[in-house]
């Protein structure tokens, strides 16, 4: 027998388990880096403020939110076409914006109802979905008194935006960006209102001096 095809192992076992091992080897070396690029990509791909997933929002919606955003500007837009304080529309304006705070409060107590939810039914859930619901009821209360009315609704709507998206973000990112640019409008037109119902004359009054 010669030296030279001497081994101490079979020539089989060395020459295929060889190529396995390497095969594994080179598996775990790369697919780690080709996972970092790949999120290297998605985030430069998509910027991190929420904002900018309202391009990802499904159409319909879009177009039922921004329907739902007449109630809340036009009473002010009239007010300020006609440079007159209308108190109906004020209240009108008022009452939606309480109803949708009863509405924000449904959507997150439904939300967490369905099993394999990301949030579930626990007493935070339940209760903060509550919340809006209380601001609401004491607006209605205190109604008389519209510009304190008008404060508690923009008090419940800023509520009820820090808890779905910083204490409860359970939300998909569209949704959040829908509620950032309802929240926004919706308060800003509520401040319309308020600086109307100061600085313009109240529909069937006449300021003093006037004839």
């Amino acid at each position: 027998m010669s030296l030279q095809n001497f081994s101490p192992f079979p020539r089989p076992w060395l020459s295929s388990s060889f190529p396995v091992h390497m095969s594994k080897t080179q598996c775990y070396h790369t697919s780690p880096c080709s996972f970092k690029k790949q999120q290297k990509q998605a985030l430069l791909a998509r910027p991190s403020s929420t904002i900018t997933y309202l391009t990802d929002s499904p159409k319909p919606a879009l177009c039922v939110t921004l329907a739902g955003l007449i109630p809340f500007v036009a009473p002010p837009l009239v007010m300020l076409m006609t440079k007159t304080y209308i108190p109906i529309l004020a209240f009108t304006q008022m009452a939606y914006g309480a109803s949708f705070l009863s509405f924000l409060g449904g959507i997150r107590w439904g939300f967490a109802l369905p099993e394999g939810s990301p949030a579930k039914p626990d007493y935070l859930n339940l209760a903060s979905s509550a919340a809006p619901l209380f601001f609401s009821w004491f607006a209605f209360l205190i109604s008389e008194r519209l510009s304190e009315a008008i404060v508690t609704v923009i008090m419940g709507m800023g509520v009820a935006f820090h808890l779905e998206l910083f204490l409860l973000p359970h939300y998909p990112n569209w949704f959040k960006a829908l509620r950032i640019v309802v929240t926004l409008l919706a308060t800003f037109s509520f401040i319309i209102t308020l600086v109307v119902k100061s600085s313009f004359p109240e529909k069937g009054h006449k300021r003093p001096g006037q004839v």
